[in-house]
């Protein structure tokens, strides 16, 4: 295979990456991922054998490298010989850590190793994962009312998780290399709540919310929402920003609707009426008495209550996206979890 033709993908065994590598792979790329072990390789070969086409031969078209994105070794043997990278690599912690830089660092120095050893192996084409959280925690101006790709989180926001900083300053980091080295090409992506069916058993973070609601644990859900996309969507978005040179240079907005916690578990329930999904919305000092004990919902206290819109009519218009409804990603999330006996 061509170096044109061979695509690089950290991150491979994510929720996201594993859905690009499968379009990359059924639309006859090659495929190098970056895994964090052997047994993370074995996983992702299992889940393409599973998923691709029957005419792509997996042993032929994917291979596999160990990287750390908090470690030199590899990069640039890793990048050599590829002709585009896309990176999806990137911590996603449930909880919230104690000290925000475990998250953030990786998030930075990784984001920027890739792109130094991108820029030393003359790749010029690079796709980035990035966030809405890198977008929407600020104060929007009098007279509107969704957000766009001009807009940035502001760090001193009392919304902005650790995460989002990570996503936020990766981000702005990965631009501000392509400015000093403009021969690479950067599109990034920011992608709101990412559902949809996974490949496999070996689900992300972001599935987790479904699972939980599916267990029927809480007796009650928090007055929360997000910005939902379908992760085929997301995908999808990926390997079109790496088709399209007119992309380059762009931010592009992946959510498809904005989704309260009880809009999913009605879904939910409407879907599966024996389980005892909860749908009765706590009273929003409840959930900050709860936070105190459980991690998960700590994170989200400052976000309760607030509504976030968000304008994707760059990804419709520059890269032909029809985005997937959120709820159908809700029902195809919950659909994978209970075909692979993980919704219990």
């Amino acid at each position: 295979m061509s170096r044109k033709n061979t695509i690089f993908v950290t991150g491979g065994s994510g929720f996201i990456a594993k859905h690009i590598i499968r379009q990359l792979l059924d639309e006859g790329f090659a495929v190098r991922a970056s895994v964090r072990s052997d047994t993370r390789a074995d996983q992702l070969r299992m889940a393409m054998n599973a998923h691709v086409k029957e005419t792509v031969d997996i042993d032929k078209m994917l291979n596999f490298v160990q990287l750390d994105l908090n470690s030199d070794a590899g990069w640039d043997d890793a990048l050599n010989g590829v002709g585009a990278l896309l990176h999806t690599a990137s911590p996603f912690p449930m909880t919230q850590p104690k000290n925000e830089e475990a998250v953030i660092r990786p998030a930075v120095d990784g984001t920027l190793r890739a792109l130094r050893a991108a820029q030393a192996a003359g790749i010029e084409r690079v796709v980035l994962t990035s966030s809405v959280v890198a977008i929407a925690h600020k104060r929007l101006a009098a007279g509107r009312s969704r957000y766009n790709e001009n807009d940035w989180s502001d760090m001193n926001s009392p919304q902005v998780t650790a995460y989002a900083k990570s996503k936020t300053l990766a981000e702005k980091a990965a631009w501000s290399f392509v400015r000093e080295h403009p021969e690479v090409k950067l599109t990034t992506i920011n992608p709101g709540l990412v559902l949809g069916p996974a490949l496999d058993a070996y689900v992300g973070t972001s599935l987790q919310l479904i699972q939980r609601l599916l267990r029927g644990k809480d007796p009650m859900i928090p007055n929360f929402g997000f910005p939902v996309v379908d992760v085929r969507d997301v995908a999808t978005i990926h390997v079109r920003a790496l088709q399209r040179p007119e992309s380059a240079g762009s931010r592009f907005i992946a959510t498809e609707r904005f989704l309260w916690m009880k809009d999913l578990a009605a879904i939910l329930k409407m879907e599966y009426p024996q389980r005892k999904i909860p749908t009765r919305v706590a009273p929003d000092f409840l959930i900050k008495l709860l936070a105190m004990f459980d991690k998960p919902l700590k994170s989200i206290v400052p976000m309760l209550g607030v509504e976030q819109h968000f304008d994707n009519t760059a990804a419709s218009e520059v890269l032909g996206m029809e985005f997937i409804e959120a709820r159908q990603a809700v029902k195809t999330s919950a659909a994978s979890l209970i075909r692979d006996n993980l919704a219990d």
